[in-house]
């Protein structure tokens, strides 16, 4: 069994010496700004374009490991380069945020994903706990608040990679903004942000969570209604496990245990469901009925699901004192540890095939970001450190 130290080092370890230096040394776009993240598993950049989430998400995570790990200045002027870039290239002139541009900025497509502004307020947000500046704050606030009304317009489907299709509704936009409003809210004090993180938790537990399926599925109609299968079958256990540290956060500051139960019960069923029980590791997609996955790639496994479980399973553990999550921690640790890391690189290799072999197909964008797994990272370190955490 892992210790609580142990794995604080282990975790501190893999952020200062492996994940943080990779992509100062690869990734730092130094001459224009941002980050390239068009590249191989290695660190060989292939392609200079770059997709806005992936800036966004990169001052998220430079500034997050300055703010809660290693308050080291080359953190904050790695946050400052990206958010450089994005006030400079990142926004059309209606300030929606734009989906991916050249090297250089020049957009190459517009404004056809929600996401880029969630992780855009995500990223300034977190950016200006290190740096307060009113300016970007308010940009933020402006960005979370048209964000909401464009995805409550009734044609709305700027989701790519995957375009909504008309009359239906994605578990993926209420859960983004259930996290980027409140962080913000934390940030700005918005008490409006704290009420839409709360609107958006509301939307996944009442209706994408399905108590008699004991899953979350993905997709619902308009009126939030299943759709027959198997698009209305499709779940993704990494995005629902995602999900529910999300709603854990607010439940935590909130102080409600019995959200925090019911969350906690809901990750251990994707871990059940989504397990692959003859080669291990956590599927990309499954079917609530044994159909076949609606979206493809299913069997593959990608790094994120897994990085998102352990910090999951660690919060959960320290919320509750279950034994079960601490079982389920060390398999999906021994796991992950033993397929995805690249000790010859200090970061992880994202894409699998299903027994476990490294694969180059491009399973979303064909990016490698620094998101998931250095977040993951930080929030486990920042758990592990906390004065009181529970020990195990």
């Amino acid at each position: 069994m892992y210790s609580r130290d142990r794995l604080l080092r282990l975790y501190r370890e893999l952020l200062l010496d492996g994940i943080a230096p990779f992509w100062l040394r690869h990734g730092v776009d130094r001459e224009c700004g941002g980050v390239l993240s068009c590249m191989t598993e290695d660190g060989r950049v292939l392609s200079g374009d770059k997709y806005i989430w992936s800036q966004a998400r990169s001052v998220w995570t430079f500034a997050a490991l300055y703010n809660r790990v290693d308050r080291n200045p080359a953190f904050l002027e790695a946050a400052r380069n990206s958010v450089r870039f994005l006030l400079a290239h990142g926004r059309d002139r209606e300030g929606r945020w734009v989906y991916r541009t050249t090297r250089e900025g020049e957009v190459i497509e517009g404004p056809v994903s929600i996401y880029a502004d969630a992780f855009a307020v995500y990223g300034l947000s977190e950016f200006c706990r290190a740096e307060p500046d009113a300016v970007l704050l308010e940009l933020a606030r402006t960005t979370l608040r048209q964000a909401r009304l464009r995805t409550e317009s009734p044609d709305f489907h700027e989701t790519a990679p995957y375009r909504l299709p008309p009359g239906r509704r994605n578990h993926g936009v209420p859960m983004i903004f259930l996290e980027v409003a409140q962080e913000f809210a934390a940030t700005a004090a918005d008490p409006w942000a704290e009420a839409y993180a709360g609107e958006c938790a509301g939307r996944i537990l009442d209706h994408f969570v399905r108590p008699r399926r004991r899953l979350l599925v993905e997709f619902l109609s308009d009126r939030y209604e299943e759709l027959p299968p198997p698009e209305g079958t499709y779940v993704m256990p990494g995005h629902a496990i995602e999900s529910m540290w999300f709603v854990l956060h607010r439940a935590r500051r909130r102080g409600d245990a019995a959200t925090i139960a019911r969350a906690v019960e809901v990750i251990r069923w994707h871990l059940e469901a989504g397990w692959d029980p003859i080669y291990g590791g956590i599927f990309l997609g499954i079917d609530a009925e044994g159909h076949p996955p609606f979206l493809p790639n299913a069997e593959v496994k990608v790094w994120w699901p897994h990085t998102e479980a352990l910090y999951a399973l660690l919060l959960a553990y320290d919320l509750t004192g279950a034994a079960w999550c601490l079982e389920w921690y060390e398999r999906l640790h021994d796991w992950s540890f033993a397929h995805f890391a690249m000790p010859e690189t200090g970061e992880w290799r994202q894409r699998l095939d299903r027994a476990g072999r490294p694969i180059t197909d491009v399973i979303g964008l064909p990016v490698k970001d620094p998101f998931h797994l250095p977040r993951a990272a930080t929030l486990i370190v920042q758990l592990l450190a906390r004065d009181g955490a529970r020990d195990f």
